[in-house]
């Protein structure tokens, strides 16, 4: 891949390009947007133009610089054996002086970014005239964690550079932004998320589905439909969650999540199998979140639906079920009850009892049916 290949980023792009061209390319980032938009690759890329020993530029117009892919830095690179590039993340607790046998945690931990990249920045470049550190879901790392880095983000050694990647910038101290270049990502457009799911064997309505589901996500849209190839059948899982709490009962809620927490385990059994390098209690997390993400389009559309915009509904396939949905739920009411799963989010990301979070869930939606009745 190259940076050419990554689309619809076209201003981040230009503002890596122009550091390039003019030579001052800043000793720190902060690639900022949602997960899935093309972050880590355009980091990646970025990273391997800057190890690159014989970049190539391409005249005409705007000048665009990229790595060439046949020099020694660029093999090493693609062989994922570069040691002038370090990928920092928190699965790499186990591989800490003190880390072995340890779960990984939700936050990332000091730990990682001591060993992984505080201690070796100081070590000069072996094969190129630059070291790069990518730091995964930054927005994880906590307050010592961050602390401990601001040293090394205000006096960085002149061939280091350091991108941390970010969902949420809020969850950076002043401190930490104040010292890296911030570069947007936004979304991706619906039709070229399509495309790519269908070049993955993923098409008509269930394409269709993802692509909207993943609100302009494509790396969470093709990870879906990786799994869904694998047999985890979440568009069908979807349906028939829809289908249960449409019209869901005070007294049926509790057997309702009993369902969502055997469709959780059994996805993530299909998840675990697919991908090793994640660990087991980040993809259970990922999947509850996915199950309570299908509550939040359901009620949504609901929304859509008691304001008249049928056409933007992610849930285009289960017209009836929204449409019971929204007798149910006025637009305000359905508003509220987002919220509520906007709550049960960060119970996941407090590791709070999975089966506690859809019982909560499910009694959330069918409180409103009781007191009609």
């Amino acid at each position: 891949m190259s940076l050419k290949e990554i689309f619809c980023q076209d201003r981040a792009i230009d503002v890596l390009q122009r550091a390039f061209a003019t030579g001052k390319v800043p000793h720190a980032y902060i690639f900022a947007g949602p997960e899935g938009v093309g972050r880590f690759k355009t980091a990646r890329e970025w990273a391997k133009l800057l190890l690159c020993k014989k970049p190539v530029v391409e005249k005409g117009g705007l000048e665009f610089a990229d790595s060439c892919g046949v020099c020694e830095s660029c093999r090493l690179f693609e062989a994922n054996s570069h040691p002038d590039f370090n990928s920092v993340y928190k699965e790499l607790i186990e591989f800490t002086q003190d880390g072995k046998g340890k779960k990984t945690p939700v936050d990332l931990p000091k730990a990682v970014i001591q060993e992984f990249l505080i201690d070796r920045v100081s070590s000069k470049p072996t094969v190129s005239q630059r070291k790069v550190f990518v730091v995964s879901e930054a927005e994880k790392l906590n307050t010592i964690s961050q602390n401990s880095l601001l040293k090394v983000l205000e006096e960085p050694p002149e061939y280091c550079c350091i991108i941390l990647l970010c969902t949420r910038l809020e969850g950076l101290l002043p401190t930490t932004k104040s010292r890296c270049q911030i570069i947007r990502f936004g979304f991706i457009d619906e039709g070229r998320i399509s495309e790519r799911l269908k070049d993955m064997g993923v098409e008509d309505a269930t394409g269709q589905y993802f692509a909207r589901f993943c609100g302009g996500s494509i790396g969470i849209a093709c990870q879906w439909g990786r799994l869904e190839a694998e047999g985890a059948d979440f568009y069908n899982t979807k349906k028939d969650l829809i289908e249960a709490i449409a019209m869901c009962q005070y007294s049926e809620a509790l057997k309702t999540a009993q369902k969502f927490l055997d469709e959780s385990k059994r996805i993530k059994a299909v998840w675990t199998k697919l991908d090793s390098t994640i660990s087991q209690s980040d993809i259970g997390r990922r999947v509850t979140k996915g199950l309570i993400q299908i509550v939040v389009s359901a009620l949504g559309d609901a929304m859509k639906f008691g304001l008249g915009r049928v056409k933007e509904q992610v849930n285009f396939d289960q017209q009836g079920q929204i449409e019971k949905l929204a007798g149910r739920f006025g637009p305000e009411q359905s508003a509220e009850k987002i919220v509520k799963c906007y709550e049960l989010m960060r119970w996941v990301e407090s590791a709070v009892n999975e089966r506690l979070i859809f019982e909560r869930l499910l009694l959330n939606l069918a409180v409103s049916d009781t007191m009609a009745a």
